[in-house]
């Protein structure tokens, strides 16, 4: 049995198809299907999710809260004429954010302003830290 472990004969090809998966406009289209983009964050007794949804009215977002998720869908208008460059995406969106704390479902608020939609989701109860008092014997 031989095996024919040329560098020379395999690299190239190698190379060559590493460029061509890379490079293919499916790779830097993926980037695109993150929309919209968004910042999660948390303090000791709430979590805040910020989109950025601009050219985006109120009415055209549904939210749905779920036991363990956030789910931001929308349409974003799309602009008639021809175009040489389109980089600002349009159509259906849709986000999933996991929630790895039980909600407060009642006092669950959002807000769009200037294309920033606000979502801030209180935790419950039963999950924020609690002092214990000690009792002397």
């Amino acid at each position: 049995m031989v095996f024919d472990l040329d560098f020379n004969t395999l690299f190239p090809e190698r190379m060559h198809r590493l460029f061509e998966e890379v490079f293919k406009p499916e790779f830097f289209a993926q980037r695109r299907l993150a929309y919209p983009p968004l910042n999660l964050s948390e303090d000791a007794s709430t979590v805040f999710v910020r989109c950025e949804i601009p050219g985006v009215e109120m009415k055209d977002i549904e939210l749905t809260l779920t036991d363990k998720s956030l789910i931001v869908k929308g349409e974003r208008a799309t602009e008639k004429g021809k175009y040489f460059r389109q980089e600002r995406p349009a159509g259906l969106f849709q986000r999933i954010v996991s929630l790895n704390v039980p909600v407060d479902r009642e006092r669950v608020k959002a807000t769009l302003v200037d294309g920033i939609l606000t979502v801030v989701l209180p935790k419950a109860e039963e999950c924020l830290p609690k002092k214990i008092s000690i009792d002397i014997a």
